[in-house]
Formats: structure tokens, sequence, C-alpha cells
């Protein structure tokens, strides 16, 4: 038959498409027909559970001729089938009504039929309603209902599973026993994790709920799209879904795509799963998918899905960066300590895995003071570590361009077989979906270069620029800013600057010194202009230079710069921020927000005495504090919805990463959480507008603010950031919500560094003396700060938020040219084509090259395209705009509505240019 465009549905198991074909790209092969043959009668023979082998088979066109290859594919679309008769008594007995009830139409005659289900064709009774709801065209266009696809798991599957696999079972065992050599193969943990895989696939139940978390995942994707499922309709044997029009996978050569486009396609949506999302279709072969001719994907078949923890995929990315960029000794020891798992030490591991991977580590010299862990020998074992390097410098480096996934795990698996080890579950768990992709992949390109697009992918989620785009900034940067490039080849001989230069995890490579700069202006050593979007970190709300500010520097300056004795200014600026801040009695200073969350930090806990926990929510920034850092940076760890505490950085202490309580900001459990934990919480702290959140979730603050008060826990804001910029007064003066301390900084110094907190006069008194020294000792904390207060910065200070104070304007127009860049902006990257999801409210502003929605500051971290956000700053600043290397950026009160056009204009220069440099997927 003549192959076009035809409708279609996800497959049944976890094994088929909808259609019976071979394939054109084999149709011609004859080379091991008769092997295929004689495999795939066997398979079909013995059941479904060797269908699946067959299947998985069928995927590997290096481990088979070609002829065999595509006769093993019919077993991805045809199976025998119930009769229409026994269907309809399934499904009615399932749903305990009469077929007609369910279904305006059924067609009893299946469409396609697997090894486990079988798909049919049927109509909704809704008139074609939830089609035109869901804009996806499935109705039949008169009005007689939504057409879907029904999955029936077929009757007699679940026995014949069972028995099999009790049956492979046994064997296994009995080969462990008589033949030792095959222990070590671990193949009774292997037929155990199959027989989990092949159990999921008999839940129509888990096959939904895998479907739902992939859809989420890839909502709003480019090139990629889940059916929706109905769970109405569905029960653990059936699963009705979107029907579907495709063309299925073995007709790849129909798309108008280049086969090599389609291939990197194909493997950026297997690394996309595995390393982003932790949820990855195990099973992706061409009877799994359905594309288009324009060249996108439609995932089917959610039988087999492979979850991974955060550390599961952290250990992934990082040891697949390690060998990427050939650093051997680090790639070997990164595999060992998340893959490789030992008889001695697998029960140590499990109770301890968390706590290394999050960071929690001892303190450096316990290790000298206790045995080495079953890992620690392995590592220390030369025989060992030279071998699995040379494995890998063989498949990543010598045969990297002919790179093959059965060959690397065979010799891996050597390795580890010589030294009684083994591969952990996570690490099996995505072989099958990594190994029946490159399958896939290796039919539409048999050229394609895998190892190539893993690093063009694994690049998207680096800050490192490399190839055409580094060599085109290299010139430009040399040529614009030699100035600035000496000073940065000067300052590496006798400097590091962690905020600007150095900055963790986001260093600079082309920075800038500043000569000068007025208003919204910067301008560099070497004479270039720029239109400031950086704010320098969001004290320069009123812009560089302002004229009060300028003033009341000069004017202090004429003194002898007070410190540490007191002034006017210090007093003033107290009661100027105790007036601002609702519930703000007292004030206390410091020299930066990270000592004034200090501050906090231990107020709470003499107020709570035995209280030894403080919560906090994952991403949200406290300052650079060990405390502070849990969980606020890079790394995440844990379920979504119940965080762990992972360390910032190394050098934090095991106890301060057990002593933070991580929650979730906006999720309703983690109110739950901190209620089961509230003895043994000393205080939360919350910035009530993250960075990343781009608007203020006032129901979530006032259910906090309330659970806090019923709990007798103190309710810390940070306001460093938003203090005096969404509004005078904060966040707190927006929402009504009142917290017990509030945390601020920058932009309460007028530019210089300084920092308060504020709050109730029973908190704030537990840091001021009572006069005597043993009452002290027993119920005061010590706040300290020599430079805290100093006349500088509150003289500079008081200016600023005086002006604020007097001007209320400022923030009006703040919001009108945030909404108006931001607007601005969106257009562009529509115009473009460029997936950007912008958040902007209040001059503050978080910008993401991504399709994904951002709930959470986990979801930030997994979708962001961090190459893509780095190329724009200094494609940005080629065009004369300062934009800072990090995700987020600031406008001030001395932006116009020419300054916000010229923005516009540079963004539109620069990402048309960047999509043209092949720096988006789109």
């Amino acid at each position: 038959m003549t192959t076009t465009e035809t409708g279609s549905a996800p497959g049944p198991g976890s094994d088929t498409g909808t259609h019976s074909s071979t394939g054109t790209a084999a149709a011609s092969a004859a080379e091991g027909r008769g092997l295929g043959r004689r495999l795939r009668r066997l398979c079909t023979l013995l059941g479904p559970m060797y269908v699946k082998f067959g299947q998985i088979l069928s995927t590997r066109s290096d481990l088979l001729p070609p002829g065999a290859v595509a006769e093993l594919r019919v077993l991805q679309d045809n199976g025998r089938a119930m009769g229409p008769r026994r269907v309809v008594r399934t499904l009615e007995k399932e749903y305990g009504k009469p077929l007609g009830q369910v279904f305006a139409s059924f067609d009893p005659v299946p469409v396609a039929s697997a090894s486990i289900a079988q798909v049919h064709h049927a109509t909704l009774r809704d008139g074609g309603t939830e089609a035109r709801k869901a804009g996806s065209g499935a109705g039949n266009g008169d009005g007689t209902g939504t057409r879907v696809a029904v999955k029936v798991v077929k009757r007699g599957v679940p026995a014949s599973m069972r028995l099999h696999l009790a049956l492979l079972g046994g064997l296994v065992r009995t080969a462990h026993a008589l033949l030792p050599p095959i222990r070590t193969l671990r193949m009774r943990q292997r037929v155990a994790e199959i027989g989990r895989l092949l159990a999921e696939q008999l839940s129509m139940e888990t096959e939904r709920a895998n479907m739902t978390a992939v859809a989420e995942n890839f909502a709003g994707h480019p090139f990629v799209r889940v059916p929706r499922s109905y769970p109405e309709l569905s029960t653990d044997r059936v699963l009705v879904m979107e029907y579907v029009e495709g063309i299925r996978g073995s007709e790849f050569a129909q798309v108008d795509v280049p086969p090599r486009e389609l291939a990197r396609r194909l493997q950026d949506i297997l690394l996309t799963m595995l390393y982003l999302d932790g949820t990855c279709h195990g099973d992706m072969h061409p009877g799994n998918i359905l594309l288009t001719r324009d060249g996108r994907f439609t995932l089917i078949d959610f039988g087999i899905t492979a979850y991974y923890t955060e550390a599961e995929k952290w250990g992934l990315v990082s040891f697949n960066n390690a060998a990427i960029h050939h650093r051997w000794d680090l790639a070997v020891r990164r595999f060992t300590e998340y893959f490789v798992e030992t008889d001695a030490g697998r029960k140590k591991r499990r109770r301890t895995r968390g706590k290394a991977r999050t960071g929690a580590a001892t303190a450096t010299g316990t290790a000298a003071s206790r045995p080495p862990t079953a890992t620690e020998a392995l590592l220390a074992d030369a025989s060992y570590t030279t071998a699995l390097k040379e494995v890998f410098v063989h498949h990543f480096e010598t045969a990297s361009d002919r790179w093959s996934g059965t060959d690397f795990f065979r010799d891996v698996s050597e390795v580890l077989r010589r030294h009684g080890v083994s591969y952990t579950a996570a690490y099996t768990k995505g072989e099958l979906a990594m190994l029946s992709c490159e399958g896939f992949m290796a039919q539409i390109d048999p050229e394609l270069d895998i190892w190539e697009n893993t690093r063009r992918f694994a690049d998207r989620y680096s800050t490192s620029l490399s190839g055409a785009v580094k060599e085109r900034f290299d010139a430009y940067f040399t040529a614009a800013t030699p100035k600035s490039l000496a000073m940065r080849d000067r300052a590496r001989r006798s400097l590091v600057a962690p905020a600007h230069l150095d900055r963790y995890f986001f260093p600079s490579a082309y920075p800038l010194f500043i000569a000068g700069g007025s208003g919204a202006r910067l301008t560099d050593l070497d004479g270039n202009e720029y239109i400031d979007l950086a704010g320098g970190g969001g004290p320069a709300v009123l812009g560089r230079g302002h004229p009060v500010v300028q003033e009341a520097l000069r004017s202090a300056a004429a003194t002898c710069n007070v410190n540490a004795l007191g002034h006017e200014p210090e007093v003033a600026l107290a009661e100027l921020l105790t007036d601002a801040f609702p519930g703000a009695d007292r004030a206390v200073f410091s020299n930066s927000g990270t000592e004034s969350a200090l501050h906090a930090i231990r107020l709470c806990r003499v107020r709570r005495p035995g209280a030894r926990r403080i919560a906090k929510f994952e991403g949200h920034f406290h300052g650079f504090s060990d405390q502070a850092m849990v969980s606020s940076w890079f790394r995440v760890a844990g379920p979504r919805d119940a965080p762990e505490a992972v360390a910032g950085c190394p050098g934090t202490p095991a106890g301060t990463v057990r002593d933070t309580l991580v929650l979730q900001f906006g999720h309703p459990r983690s109110l739950d959480i901190l209620r089961r934990n509230a003895s043994d919480v000393a205080g939360v702290l919350v910035e009530p507008l993250p960075t990343t959140a781009g608007g203020i979730d006032r129901d979530y603050l006032a259910a906090l603010r309330a659970l806090c008060t019923e709990l007798d826990i103190p309710l810390v804001f940070d306001e460093v950031v938003s203090g005096f910029r969404v509004a005078y007064g904060g966040v707190q003066t927006l929402t009504g919500i009142t917290p017990d301390l509030t945390v601020l900084g920058k932009i309460i110094g007028g530019g210089l560094p300084c920092g308060a907190l504020v709050g109730t006069a029973e908190m704030i008194e537990y840091g001021r003396t009572t006069g005597d020294p043993f009452r002290d000792a027993e119920e005061r904390g010590f706040l300290g700060g020599t430079m805290s207060g100093n006349h500088l910065s509150c003289s500079t200070g008081l200016a600023a938020l005086t002006h604020l104070r007097d001007n209320p304007g400022v923030y009006a127009d703040l919001e009108r040219r945030t909404e108006l860049l931001a607007d601005g902006m969106r257009a562009v990257a529509a115009e473009h084509g460029v997936p950007m999801r912008l958040r902007a409210r209040h001059s503050v502003f978080s910008l993401a090259f991504t399709h994904k929605d951002l709930p959470y500051f986990r979801d930030s971290l997994h979708g962001v395209d961090f190459r893509a956000t780095t190329a724009l700053a200094y494609w940005m600043r080629m065009y004369g705009v300062y934009l800072p290397e990090l995700h987020a950026f600031l406008i001030s009160a001395a932006h116009t509505d020419e300054d916000v056009a010229s923005v516009l204009r540079s963004f539109d220069r620069s990402v048309g240019e960047m999509k043209a440099a092949g720096l988006f997927i789109t």
C-alpha cells in the first residue's frame, strides 16, 4: 500500500504504534530475513514477554542484519488480538455498563494489537466539544463526538506474564546456584528489574500517570507533543486518550526534514528527559513515535518510563560533562561514586547516598579517622581506575565518531565484572531508553555523530561558549574593549572578585571595568557607553549617581566618616525604616544583607531556645553564609514537593545542612511539612518576591503568616532586593502581610554598603543588652559589625529613601516601563520563533530561553538554556546594553521610554543573530 499521513493513536502495550508495516527503510533489505523470521516466530510462540525482547532487538541494526531487523519490526505493530465480542465484554465489565452508554461509537476491530494490549477507535458522547476545547481537530466534523483511542489490556496477558517471569526467575536462581561465575552478572537483579518494568506495562493507570508526567514536561515544546488522556474514562485495564494524526516512526523518510536534523531532534528528546526532566520514556522505538511532515514528534505508549531522582540526574550530567571534556580521572570518580554498586557497601550506600550527594560532608580530615568505604577502596585500586579510564578514552575520544552504546555498556560491564562490582539500578534504568533510541537514530541517520550532538546539547546547560560564537566574541571584545581585557588579566594576578569577575558558576569571560556612570548609562575604560540593566545588583533604583545621593555623599565625606560612634544620620535612617515597614518598631544595622540575615537567624534561635532548625525555601537566596546558601544555588535534592537540604558549596558543615528545613515556595504541602516539624523550627526565612517567580503570591504568604502565628514561629521576610524597589515599604506594604523581622540591604545604603534588620520590639530586643552581663549571656544574642551604621552609608541611604518617600510617582513609572519592556521582549521572541519565558514585575526581570513553565526554582534550573542566556549578555553588550550574564536584570527610575526602545532594538538584533548561529532549539 502507499503510505500517507494516517490517523493513529498511542500503541498497545508498551511496544507498538498503530499500523502493521515493516517500514520502507528496510523493504529492500533481504540479508538476514530468514533469521529474522525465525526469531519473530519464536518470540511470538513464547509469549508477550519474549515479544518485548524481540521489539528491543528490532531497534538494534548494529547487532543484526538489516533483513532480520526489518522482520522483527513487525513485532512493534502486530500481535494476536482479542475477538470483537471479547473486547466488548471486557470493556463492559470494566465500566459496569453497556458500551453504548460510554462511547457514541466504538469499533470492536482493533487498529493495532501487540503483546500486551490492543487499540481501538471510538468517539465520545460529547458532540466534539472536547476536541474543540483542546484545539486538536480530533472531532469528526459532524458533531458526532471527539475521536479517541481506547487501549485495552488483553485478557490472559497478566497471568501469562507472571508465569513466564516466575519461570525465568527460577532458571536464573538455578544458574546462580550451579554456576557461581554467573553471579557477577547480577542476573537476578536484572530479571527482577525487567519484571518490575513489565508489571508496570500491565497497568493502564500507571501508563496514564507516566503519560501525564512527560506531557507536563514537554508542554509548549517546539517539536514534541504527548496525547492527552481522559482519566474519567480510564481504569487500570483501559486507557482512553486523544486520537492522533501522524506518520509512523518507521516511515521517517516521508518527513520533510533532513535525516541528520531529525535524528538530532530525537536525541535531544532523549537527553532532555534523562538529564533535565528526570522522567524518561523508556522504549522509544519507531512503533512508539509518530511524526509530522515538518519534523515534530508525538511520543506514545508510556508503559516503560524511567524516573530519576535529583541526585541521579546530577550524577548523569556531571559524569557526562567530565567525559565530554576528557577529564578522565574525574569521569572515573564520578561514574564510580554514582553508578557503581559494591556488594559490601550496598546497604550502607543506600543509607548514605543522599547525604553524600547533597554535599552534607563531614569536616576535612575526618576521613583519616575511619576505614575507607568500599567505593573509596575501589577508587584506590589502580587496576580498576586504569581499566575504566581506558574504556572511557576509547569510547569518548578515540572512537567517539563511531559511538556504539552496546559496545560501551559491554566494555564497562566487563571492567566492573572483573572487579566484582556492577551498575546501580539508577544507571540500568536508562540503558533500555538509550539503546532503543540509539538504534532508531541509527536507522534515521547512520552517519550521525552521537557524541558531537551530545556536546551540542550539553553546551546549552553550561556557561562555556565555543566554536564560531566564541570566536566572534573574542574578536569583537579584543577590538572594542582592550583596556577592560587588559585589566581583567592584571586582576587575575592579584584579585578574586566573586561578585563580578569570578562569579560562582557564572564567571564573566569578557568583564567590563567601569570608568564612570550617570543615570541609566555606564562608560567603560575604553569609552564605550552602555544602557545599564544591572543596577549594581539592586541598589541603583534611582540610577547611577543620582544628584541627591551625590550631594549627601559629598557632605558626609567632609566629616571624619564616623563609625563605631553615634551620629545623627544613623538614628534618622533607623526612624525612616521603622516608619516605612508595618510592624517594625526597632532597627539594627549591619554592612550587608548577608549579615542582617545572620542577625535574623540568631535572634530566631534566641527567641525559641532548643529549636535548632531554620526553615527556608528552595532557591531563595539570603546571602553567602553557610545556612543561607543551603538549597539556594544551582543544586537541589529530593522530591519537588518535599525538597531535601543540599549544601550551597563545599566547605559547608554537615550540621548546618541538617539544621535547615527546606520547603517549596508556593506548594501547599510545604505548610504541612512546616507544621510537622514546628517544635524544632526556630524561624522561617522567605523571599516574599523570589527573583525567579516574577510576582507576589499573596495567598501563599498569607497562609504562611497565619501558620507561623499559630505555631508561634518567627517569620522573617528577606526584602534585600524588594524592600524599596517594588514599593516604598516593600512587599509587606503591597500585601498587608507583616512579618516579625525584615532583612534589608542594597537600596537602603543609596549605593554604599549597608544592611539592616527591622522588626517588632520583642524580636529586636533579643539583640539589645540588658545591662547585666550574666543575663546577656543567658538571654541575648550578640550582633556585631564595627562598620555597621557608618556615617557615609547612613547619609546616602537616608537621602535615597527620603527621595523615594517624597516622590511616589517613581514607582508608577517603574511599573509602566517594566510592562513596556517586558511586552516588547516577549513580542520580539515570538516574532523570531524563539521559546522564552520572561517574568517581570516591579522593575525586576527574570529571563529564560525555554519552552517550559517555571513554577518552582528547580524548574528554572532544569529548563533554562544557560549558554544562550550567557551569549545574550555578550550580544547585547555589542549593541550597547549592559546585561548581566545571570538570568535576572533590573531597570531603574533613570531609564526613559527611549532607553526601553533602544534595549528592544538591541534585543531584536541579538536574538535574530543568536537564532542564525544555531543557539536555539526551534
